[in-house]
């Protein structure tokens, strides 16, 4: 049976790790579509929400090249994929746009990694995981 399957994707060796996942599981259910995401907002101490959220569009697209190498690279193992940026809300766990995106396309499994790029990052990220873990209406696979 088709899945939906869905990977959040931060660039880091483990996201990286959660597409192979999520390619292996789509095989084994063909017809299977994956969802690769990106949540991206500003952060730090500015109290402005619109200079927060051009910050925001800003690095959507940095990561509109990498959205595009991932579904190239899903495709050529000839599967379906959709790839978005998402900006989300700076005042939000990114973990909530995640379950959000995932109960508005209705998501059989999420596939993250548990820790995604360094430095203070690497703690917002942990997060994250920990939020959706929590929070999802369907399965999450954490890669570890």
């Amino acid at each position: 049976m088709a899945m939906q399957i869905l990977v959040a994707y931060d660039g880091s060796e483990m996201s990286n790790h959660a597409v192979e996942e999520a390619k292996a599981k789509a095989k084994e259910h063909p017809g299977s579509v994956i969802h690769v995401i990106t949540v991206v907002f500003g952060t730090g101490p500015v109290t402005n929400a619109a200079f927060m959220r051009n910050i925001g569009h800003e690095l959507a697209e940095k990561y509109e090249s990498d959205m595009v190498q991932v579904r190239t690279e899903i495709e050529e193992a000839q599967l379906t994929a959709v790839t978005n940026v998402l900006v989300g809300e700076t005042n939000r766990n990114p973990g909530a746009t995640i379950c959000n995106y995932a109960k508005e396309h209705k998501i059989d499994l999420i596939i993250m990694g548990n820790r995604g790029l360094g430095g203070v990052q690497k703690l917002l990220l942990g997060s994250v995981s920990n939020h959706v873990v929590n929070h999802s209406a369907c399965p999450v696979l954490v890669m570890k």
